[in-house]
C-alpha cells in the first residue's frame, strides 16, 4: 500500500508537469496542474495516511 501511495503521489506530479507539453494556453495548463495537485493531495492523505494510520503505534 505504502508503493501505492508513492506511486499515485508521482502520478499527479507527472500529471501536473505533462501540462507543460500538452498545450500552450495558460488556462488549461492551470487545470492540468489543479488536476496533478488534487491527485497527489489524494495520494499523500488518502492513501499514504491510511497506511500508517492503520499501524500506528497506538494501537498495538
Amino acid at each position: 500500500m505504502r508503493l501505492i501511495g508513492i506511486l499515485v503521489i508521482v502520478g499527479g506530479w507527472l500529471i501536473a508537469i505533462s501540462g507543460l507539453f500538452v498545450t500552450n494556453s495558460n488556462g488549461v495548463r492551470a487545470i492540468i496542474a489543479c488536476a496533478g495537485i488534487a491527485v497527489t493531495i489524494f495520494g499523500i492523505l488518502k492513501v499514504l495516511n491510511g497506511y500508517y494510520l492503520e499501524r500506528a503505534i497506538w494501537k498495538k
